[in-house]
């Protein structure tokens, strides 16, 4: 230890002592400790004395105990304490200093410490030059007589000052690293919530195309259930008049059949001229529509969606400009939108009707913005069809605006010659 240092630390020690002493015997408490309630403390043998000599006329029990109250002023500040029937055995003990001046007694007086070379000569000059502490006679006849000395207490205020400035740096600097450990566990949270945030928005961006996809689904789909059920009303319809066409041939011919075994040539001739027209008349079928062939097909309403699926391929978010002043940045922009662009279908047409009794055919139900690449069935017809040209049809409304196309008619067969 240096002589400066120790110094220093006898005038610490030297002040708490002058704290620990009692203002009455101006020596150090005693066990037990009494403190007031001025909060200053007392010996309790003096505190004692004291309140004797306050209240001379009260009678005491073996010697130290009052049978009744009694008042005495505080030496220190003059504060007026009032006792009990107990007495001063009454105050509160102030454990705190008995522990304290324990512990003081307790520990071991440092001494100062003395030169290696010169065991008789403590260390009080400082050596510049090896920047070591040394003795007197070091410098007058030792090793650092050709050094530069300073006295002890100098180089130790120097140092205490330096390494007091380094400190408060210290202290500064992680108050400065604090802030910054704050401030980066503020951004950590910001960016949890952030985060969390825009997940958010972006799964709903995502349902409200899911939704869009759905709600697009079911209009197509309800396209093709129109136009099949359209036509499964129609084949059913032409079905019942085929069956009652052919139970009429099956009564005419069990009539032809009863007229043939007629024996009588008169009766027979009676009947055969009017059986043999109507015979004419059920072998004709021209009044009956015939169906189209492929007029069961429904590939018409394939759909190509590879444009859609190569915009939902470079869905991304949008790049913000770095001189963007908007206030809502963090909103999260989806690109490729499949609504934003429209896309023209095209669609396979038959040809305008040969005949001039026929109907068109069926139109393609063609859902907006899906390409839509088939042929319709065509109308049967006498002369064979010319061949299909391509044509570009914009999309066609949704089946709850427009009324559904004509049904095709089939053409009427000629008249069977008997």
């Amino acid at each position: 230890m240096l002589s400066g240092n120790m110094n220093s630390e006898q005038q610490e020690a030297l002040h708490l002592e002058k704290q620990l002493v009692c203002p009455i015997c101006l020596e150090m408490f005693t066990k037990p400790v009494v403190i007031l309630p001025c909060q200053h403390n007392l010996c309790r043998k003096c505190a004692n004395d004291i309140f004797q000599a306050s209240n001379p006329y009260l009678s005491t029990r073996s010697g130290s105990t009052v049978t009744s109250g009694g008042r005495f002023r505080c030496p220190s500040c003059r504060h007026e304490v009032v006792l009990d029937r107990h007495g001063v055995y009454g105050l509160q003990r102030n454990l705190l200093v008995e522990n304290i001046i324990d512990m003081y007694k307790q520990e071991p007086k440092v001494e100062q410490p003395m030169c290696e070379e010169h065991e008789d000569e403590k260390i009080n000059i400082y050596c510049v030059s090896c920047s070591v502490p040394t003795c007197s006679l070091c410098k007058v006849f030792g090793a650092h007589k050709d050094c530069e000395v300073a006295p002890l207490h100098n180089v130790f205020t120097k140092q205490k000052a330096e390494l007091t400035d380094c400190v408060s740096m210290l202290v500064g600097n992680n108050e400065r690293i604090q802030a910054i450990i704050s401030q980066l566990e503020e951004t950590c949270r910001a960016v949890n919530e952030n985060g969390s945030r825009q997940k958010s928005k972006v799964c709903e961006t995502f349902d409200h195309l899911f939704a869009l996809l759905e709600e697009k689904k079911g209009e197509m789909t309800l396209r093709i259930t129109c136009e099949q059920e359209e036509k499964l009303d129609y084949i059913r319809g032409l079905r019942k008049k085929y069956s009652e066409h052919m139970e009429n041939t099956a009564k005419l011919l069990e009539t032809s059949i009863q007229t043939l075994d007629e024996s009588e040539m008169a009766v027979f001739l009676q009947t055969a001229k009017p059986l043999l027209q109507k015979i004419v008349e059920g072998t004709n079928t021209s009044h009956l529509d015939k169906l189209q062939h492929g007029y069961e097909n429904m590939d018409h309403f394939t759909a190509n969606f590879d444009r859609q699926r190569r915009a939902l391929t470079n869905v991304d978010f949008i790049k913000v400009d770095e001189d963007d002043d908007d206030d809502d940045e963090d909103e999260v922009e989806v690109r490729g939108s499949l609504a934003g662009s429209r896309v023209e279908p095209q669609v396979h047409a038959a040809p305008a009707a040969a005949a001039a009794n026929q109907q068109p055919p069926l139109s393609p139900v063609q859902p907006a913005g899906v390409q839509l690449s088939a042929s319709p069935p065509q109308r049967p017809s006498d002369a064979p069809p010319p061949p299909s040209t391509s044509i570009t049809k914009s999309p066609a409304p949704s089946p709850n605006t427009q009324a559904p196309p004509p049904l095709p008619l089939p053409t009427a067969s000629p008249t069977p010659q008997v």
